[in-house]
């Protein structure tokens, strides 16, 4: 359990789940990546698959139908790993909390270790939060959720926004 939770505090491959959102937390962590913070030089990188992943960065929020989608694909994801939460919208649902859509915020069914805060927050905030999280992994403050949290359950998150089956 040790070894595995050291690798988490080496070099990081990261996910990013980017749920419906205005896009301007996607637009900064794409900033982050570019050489004016070149987030890889803190052993950084974005993955295209989860199975690669040690972090699941999410950002925004997800529908009724995507919640199953995301809570599948947290399944797949190799043990253990870390969900970081990117600006206000996985933590409390912001603008999208009264839409007819809106089914709950990530935080409320996804086992978060960390929250950067803002909307959107800047490349600057992205690049310290992730490096103190890793930082406090190594120093043994924080342990990744998904060894302490029963895992999510997978399955319809409420009643269909509306009757009829697909076309």
């Amino acid at each position: 359990m040790k070894f595995a939770i050291n690798a988490l505090t080496r070099s990081l491959n990261v996910f990013h789940l980017a749920g419906s959102a205005c896009n301007n937390c996607d637009i900064e962590i794409l900033d982050a990546l570019t050489p004016k913070y070149d987030l890889e030089r803190f052993g950084i990188t974005l993955v295209g698959s989860i199975r690669h992943a040690d972090v699941l960065l999410v950002s925004g929020v997800f529908n009724k139908k995507a919640r199953e989608r995301v809570l599948e694909l947290l399944e797949q994801a190799p043990r253990p790993y870390l969900v970081v939460a990117i600006g206000g919208c996985p933590a409390s649902g912001l603008m999208f909390r009264d839409s007819y859509n809106f089914d709950a915020a990530p935080s409320e069914y996804i086992p978060i270790d960390a929250f950067i805060p803002g909307c959107p927050p800047k490349p600057e905030a992205i690049i310290s939060g992730v490096v103190t999280v890793i930082g406090a992994l190594r120093e043994g403050a924080i342990l990744p959720k998904c060894l302490t949290e029963s895992r999510p359950q997978v399955g319809p998150a409420s009643e269909p926004v509306a009757e009829g089956g697909n076309p």
